[in-house]
């Protein structure tokens, strides 16, 4: 009974809406046509004025207010039959999204530092803090920075030149560029920013040839040397080789 008495109502209701959308209708449709006939007159009347008329100014009087009458005519009858229009929405072409795994790589920064931090200075516009992502290790960093007009950006240090305390490490966003502040786990200096082996300093441990580390001095020093360093080597380490000198380093 339940279901049945909710089915009579929403027919009901319904109904309605249906009568009340006729009813505005008719009246619309009334209004239309009265104003259709009012106008009908209006015009007769004016015609029959326009013929009568001798003076110009009346007559471009009445061909105005004609001419104003039949224009209002043929848009009421064109309102009457067009269908009411239906807007159509306009898409907005949206900003190209680089993929996620799509990175842009920021190479190029200053830095600068004290005993206890190093600071790194990223120009980079329109970054969004809630979109940049910073993961700090012992000896490493990688930034990345998402969504900035369309693209993503990346910053990574695989390994630095000396070790940070993680925890300690920060990002700061700024209007025009990004500041990285890495805390040094012991104080000192850093010669760069990234990792770079002493090629110079040779070995000199007990248990290896007490000769092999300035072997390796040698080698680094021909390896970056110019043109006449390289034969100043060469002939001391011919010489060493063939028992003409006891010192290899004689006469660098």
């Amino acid at each position: 009974h339940k279901t049945l008495s909710l089915c009579i109502y929403t027919k009901s209701a319904t109904s309605s809406v249906q009568i009340l959308r006729f009813v505005c209708l008719k009246k619309r449709l009334l209004l239309i046509v009265s104003m259709a006939e009012e106008v009908a007159l209006d015009l007769d009347e004016l015609r029959q004025l326009q013929s009568i008329a001798k003076r110009p100014r009346v007559l471009n009087l009445i061909n105005s207010e004609i001419s104003n009458l039949e224009k209002l005519r043929r848009d009421s009858a064109a309102g009457s039959s067009a269908k009411p229009e239906v807007p159509v929405p306009v898409s907005t072409p949206a900003k190209p999204i680089s993929p996620a795994g799509s990175y842009v790589t920021l190479g190029t920064f200053s830095w600068e530092q004290d005993n206890e931090k190093v600071k790194m200075y990223i120009s980079l516009e329109g970054v969004d803090e809630d979109n940049v992502d910073a993961e700090f290790k012992p000896m490493a960093l990688d930034v990345k920075i998402h969504q900035v007009q369309g693209k993503n950006y990346r910053c990574a240090i695989p390994k630095l030149h000396g070790e940070i305390v993680p925890e300690k490490c920060k990002v700061l966003v700024k209007p025009k560029r990004i500041v990285i502040t890495m805390v040094k786990s012991s104080r000192g200096n850093w010669l760069d920013i990234h990792h770079k082996e002493d090629k110079i300093k040779p070995s000199f441990e007990k248990e290896k040839d007490p000769m092999a580390g300035i072997m390796d001095l040698m080698k680094n020093m021909y390896e970056g040397g110019d043109e006449e360093m390289k034969k100043t080597i060469a002939k001391a380490w011919t010489d060493a080789r063939s028992g003409k000198a006891g010192d290899p380093l004689k006469g660098l």
